[in-house]
């Protein structure tokens, strides 16, 4: 892979409200809802680790200090388990996140959108190509696979073109999501030919929807400085993707996996169970508990 396809900077808009989860988010982040024992945003930067990436760039806003918090170094719980002799616990909060990876806050000052959320990260990330991870899309795959954003960075080292992760959604719903039309191109990986923000489903050009892992070209923040606000009021990333088609290839990628969308509360609860049936110190306890539990249900 060539220097200039190497994606060592990844991008975390985490500046939204969460107001589909009150009064659970009154007080803290959406992104610091466990999933089991694991927040969303940690499930999504150890994703971003996984795929060799060094940088992460949280775009923060009010309330959300529990983030930098929980990345931060601990010493007083620190010194407490350490006293107790607590040492796999110790251990568990020591390497929340490896100790070369960087962490770098910035503060959207406005909430004027996921493009804008975006565009604020262009001092950081320089010339650089990057990842976008929305947490909130959990994604999990299988002991065997490679996580989402690994096989996305394979994908763009070997075709050096912006690359949307895409999944197909009932019509009724796609005026949940950015929705792309494609011509084929190579085995899960399509050219993308036109991307419309939360079309209604008469209007949709298709039923294959952007879900919250990208990889953009720097290019993307020229275009996003000039597009101004779209739907909603707001700068859309959507919008500035669709800009940027018009100078280079933009691909759409089916990854192999399983996403959960956490920003709902149903979603939210099928990671929750899909998870706690995976864990390794109690998944087979719950999953004979959810047995039993499922019998009684008529």
């Amino acid at each position: 892979m060539t220097q200039s396809r190497m994606i060592k900077k990844a991008v975390f808009p985490v500046a939204g409200l969460g107001s589909r989860f009150l009064p659970a988010t009154k007080a803290q982040p959406k992104e610091m809802l466990p999933v089991v024992d694991k927040p969303l945003i940690q499930y999504a930067v150890e994703e971003a680790v996984a795929a060799g990436i060094t940088e992460m760039v949280f775009i923060t806003g009010r309330n959300k200090r529990a983030i930098e918090d929980h990345f931060d170094k601990a010493y007083e719980l620190e010194a407490e388990l350490e006293a107790a002799n607590k040492k796999a616990l110790l251990e568990v909060i020591q390497n929340v996140i490896p100790k070369h990876i960087n962490c770098i806050y910035i503060r959207q000052s406005s909430p004027l959108g996921l493009g804008h959320a975006v565009l604020c990260a262009r001092p950081v990330v320089g010339d650089a190509p990057f990842a976008v991870l929305l947490a909130d899309d959990f994604m999990d795959v299988d002991v065997d696979q490679k996580p989402v954003l690994a096989q996305m960075t394979e994908v763009f080292g070997a075709q050096g073109a912006s690359l949307l992760a895409v999944q197909d959604v009932p019509r009724a719903d796609t005026k949940q999501y950015g929705i792309v039309s494609v011509s084929p191109y190579q085995t899960d990986l399509e050219i993308v030919n036109s991307i419309v923000e939360k079309p209604s489903p008469e209007n949709a050009p298709s039923t294959l929807a952007v879900v919250g892992r990208y990889i953009l070209t720097n290019q993307i923040f020229d275009y996003l400085e000039g597009i101004g606000k779209g739907a909603g009021g707001e700068i859309q990333l959507t919008d500035g993707i669709a800009a940027l088609m018009q100078s280079e290839r933009v691909l759409a990628y089916r990854y192999a996996g399983q996403r959960y969308d956490c920003g709902s509360k149903l979603g939210y609860l099928k990671a929750t169970l899909a998870m706690g049936l995976k864990h390794p110190e109690m998944g087979r306890e719950f999953a004979s508990y959810v047995h039993n539990l499922s019998a009684t249900i008529k």
